[in-house]
């Protein structure tokens, strides 16, 4: 395919970059190609980064390697390069075969495709241009000023940080100290009480809290035991009292009962004292 001039547009000069045999197909790669022909290489980048489709990632890594081979190679400013040209050719094509009824069989095409991008320095008025567009856009706080600027700035900015952290030389042991540090450097407090503690082991407040729990236990199944003697108690008098005195036994066994009752608070009374002795 040649342009208006009659250099063909693999003949373009300009710093390149190509990837082959890339498993897309050729139709798929050109729509995309069509939206950043002709654009700076920070806007094309922009339009690469949101553009939803799958292929549109692999053509952004294609593009930055073109954009670092203009600068490593050719020595020039990326704020000045724009994409001069992009293409896509076809590659083999990959055959496969899928199974239908009746033995028959329906191929499978796995297209491939080489995807070139070529990217050029700018003329001086369009750069003159673009630089007075910023400058503008800057100016009413709309935009930031250069993009290559501001990834320098936050990588300087970066490194700064993490040779600060390593750098930084503690003037006393963590072990005796009452903080520690994370993972960025931030000073983290440490509670007394917790930097005591052993993973693993009881506390004290864990340790009282189950002598608590099991006197409150042994109290229940003590006054359980008593009720249930009580009420063994209750019912051999009363079988005995309705023995003896067939003839009153509503009295007899009221009588019965409440000497078993005085008799069992004397007892309780007896084993309280021995117990405080």
């Amino acid at each position: 395919m040649a342009n208006g001039s009659g250099t063909k547009t693999n003949e373009r000069p300009g710093t390149r970059a190509q990837v082959r045999y890339l498993r897309v197909s050729a139709y798929k790669a050109r729509e995309v190609l069509d939206l950043i022909r002709g654009l700076h290489v920070d806007d094309a980048d922009g339009i690469l980064e949101f553009t939803d489709r799958a292929v549109a990632t692999d053509i952004r890594k294609v593009l930055a390697s073109a954009v670092a081979n203009a600068e490593k190679n050719d020595e020039i400013d990326p704020n000045e390069l724009f994409v001069s040209a992009c293409y896509a050719d076809e590659g083999p094509t990959l055959k496969r075969w899928r199974p239908r009824a009746r033995g028959r069989a329906t191929r499978i095409r796995k297209r491939t495709c080489h995807i070139t991008i070529i990217v050029s320095r700018m003329g001086a008025r369009e750069l003159e241009q673009r630089r007075a567009r910023t400058e503008a856009a800057v100016g009413r706080g709309g935009v930031r000023r250069d993009a290559a600027e501001a990834r320098r700035a936050r990588v300087a900015k970066s490194r700064a940080a993490r040779a600060e952290r390593a750098g930084h030389d503690h003037d006393h042991d963590h072990d005796d100290a009452d903080h520690t540090h994370d993972e960025d450097g931030n000073i983290v407090p440490i509670d007394a009480d917790a930097a005591d503690e052993i993973p693993g082991e009881p506390t004290e407040d864990t340790i009282e809290q189950a002598e608590e729990a099991q006197a409150e236990e042994a109290q229940a199944e003590a006054a359980q035991a008593q009720e249930a003697q009580a009420d063994d108690l209750t019912d051999e008098v009363i079988e005995q009292a309705e023995a003896d005195n067939p003839a009153e036994p509503e009295e007899a066994v009221e009588a019965a009962v409440e000497e078993a009752a005085e008799a069992t608070e004397e007892a309780s009374d007896d084993d309280a004292t021995e117990e405080k002795k």
